[in-house]
């Protein structure tokens, strides 16, 4: 997708170049861009340096030639001058009323502004944070569920059936050993001295979980049995699921489907996904486990997906869930999941291809960890042995909007330091608060203006002409754009940094201008782009998920 000044350009340049150079433009390799230096203009193209590589002449002739025609056919209805600069650029500037064309575009799709039909109504599953249920989230399984979150928003925004997926992993050694944690906890709280497995889990959390499961099942399991495994087992994966979808709750991430393993293995379709491979002749036995012909199939190894005692590994498992997934019949499966997992990633996609799925259909969006950041310095952290932040202490300090916006705004390839000092601040420093305040002043204006409103796109534009006015139309017109590179290069962020550069923009011009009290028809017509600014605001937003305060 092209903004809609870049697409007047590149309509203007196609022709003009088919009409010089009697060939179709190359525009797949071309850019039409907003200039690095505004005095050069608007937008630039490199169209005469990459066609000059196809047409064998030189590209400043290409430009030239180009540039002429476009001036010619023009005629100065949209273009104020097209000049060409050093080897072949050519740069072109729009007069005002072009430029105005695009907020016209804006105030007439309302907020639909920014939707689009990529998706063609396809279905896609987005899988995110799906963290075990051993304990409480932590704020690193707040980025992943916020990253998740957004993505989802973002598909739908361009045109994709989206369906939010949760996996628990309520099956295996992990969860014995929680229960078995949990039991040592609870018999502490009925006056014994029990261990702790050396590799169970001694965050404090179990404590507040055993108090609970003590005043409901008494004193009776004195003893760690069958019988008592499987009681503890369901009452600590029902109370830390219930805690995990109430802190997700609180961040405003919700998901369209909770996935149990357990349902896969009782279905018996772990057991049939082996035989399937078998059958492909994917698998082969060493030291007595069972390994998946990976390597052979574009995976970093050869892993073990049935270990030498007869328990199926955690890409086993994964394996039949994908199988799982496929059946209900999803166009595209995207799952998010943290860089540490890159070796089982490479091995579930040469699963995918023995499978003989499209290699289109499974991907991943991959993040780095996060670091919390205090006083300028960093906090330890680990989730097993209980020395953590958990996502519900940082959603009760800073609250929802506060963390979304932190856990967004870097890229997700990048490792991200969650500043909490300045996550605190309620300054204009603060990005998120800024963002939200611009909204909330145009708010503000408009109280202040009255009664006023009704069809902006029919409003007369023309006294917008200032280098500001018209910044700030050219920010709006990038706005689909942005919304459909963030969803498609798994680049969230990029939406947050134009939030936070509209609001730069918007707050830059309303320090310089007066927008109430003047003239009339300027009146209205800055009034419009304001209403403008604030629907974009209140949709960039909404995809992040924060809210879009009237007041502060």
């Amino acid at each position: 997708m092209t903004t809609h000044l870049e697409g007047l350009v590149a309509r203007a340049v196609a022709s003009a170049y088919r009409t010089e150079m009697n060939a179709e433009i190359p525009i797949e390799r071309i850019e039409i861009r907003p200039s690095d230096r505004p005095d050069f203009g608007d937008y630039a193209t490199n169209l005469a340096l990459v066609a000059a590589k196809v047409l064998g002449k030189p590209p400043r002739e290409i430009a030239e030639r180009v540039a002429s025609e476009l001036r010619r056919v023009d005629n100065g209805r949209q273009f104020s001058h097209v000049e060409v600069a050093g080897p072949g650029f050519i740069n072109i500037r729009f007069w005002p009323g072009a430029i105005q064309t695009s907020l016209v575009n804006l105030l007439e799709q309302g907020p639909d502004y920014g939707r689009s039909s990529l998706g063609e109504d396809q279905s896609i599953q987005l899988e995110f944070v799906s963290s075990n249920p051993t304990g409480p989230l932590t704020v690193g399984h707040g980025r992943q569920a916020v990253l998740g979150d957004v993505l989802a928003n973002l598909y739908e925004r361009v045109g994709w059936n989206v369906e939010r997926e949760y996996y628990f992993n309520d099956e295996g050694r992990q969860i014995d050993l929680l229960a078995e944690s949990l039991w040592a906890r609870y018999r502490e709280l009925c006056g014994e001295v029990r261990e702790i497995p050396e590799d169970g889990y001694h965050g404090e959390y179990l404590i507040d979980v055993a108090r609970d499961v003590r005043a409901k099942l008494g004193d009776g399991f004195a003893a760690f049995d069958e019988e008592a495994k499987g009681v503890f087992r369901r009452e600590a994966v029902e109370r830390m699921t219930a805690r995990i979808k109430d802190d997700l709750a609180k961040l405003g991430v919700r998901f369209d489907h909770w996935f149990s393993e357990a349902t896969l293995h009782r279905a018996g379709k772990v057991d049939g996904t082996l035989a399937a491979l078998r059958e492909l002749g994917a698998v082969y036995e060493d030291g007595g486990a069972i390994w998946l012909r990976a390597e052979a199939h574009g995976g970093v190894k050869d892993s073990v997906l049935v270990r030498s005692d007869g328990r199926p590994t955690y890409l086993m498992v994964d394996v039949a869930y994908h199988i799982d997934k496929r059946e209900r019949g999803f166009d595209r499966v995207i799952n998010v999941q943290g860089a540490d997992h890159h070796a089982e990633q490479s091995c579930m996609k040469a699963a995918m291809r023995i499978l003989g799925y499209p290699e289109e259909w499974l991907s991943y969006a991959v993040h780095q960890f996060v670091s919390l950041k205090e006083g300028g310095e960093t906090l330890k952290m680990s989730t097993r042995a209980g020395r953590f932040v958990t996502l519900h202490d940082l959603l009760e300090e800073l609250g929802g909007d506060i963390v979304r916006w932190f856990m967004i705004s870097r890229k997700p390839e990048a490792h991200l330091d969650f500043d909490l000092d300045l996550a605190r601040s309620e300054s204009q420093d603060n990005p998120a608060t800024y963002v939200q305040y611009a909204h909330t002043r145009i708010a503000s204006i408009f109280r202040n203006a009255g009664d006023v409103g009704g069809d902006w796109a029919s409003v007369e534009f023309a006294p917008l002409v200032e280098p500001e006015e018209l910044d700030l139309i050219k920010t709006l017109d990038r706005f689909p754009e942005i919304v459909e590179t963030a969803a498609t290069s798994f680049a969230p962020h990029l939406l947050a940094e134009y939030a936070l550069q509209l609001s730069r923009t918007f707050h830059a011009y309303y320090d310089t201008h007066r927008v109430l009290g003047g003239d009339a028809d300027l009146t209205t017509a800055r009034l419009a782009l304001l209403h403008g600014v604030k629907l974009v605001l209140r949709e960039s937003l909404g995809i992040l998920g924060m809210n879009a305060p009237e007041a502060m």
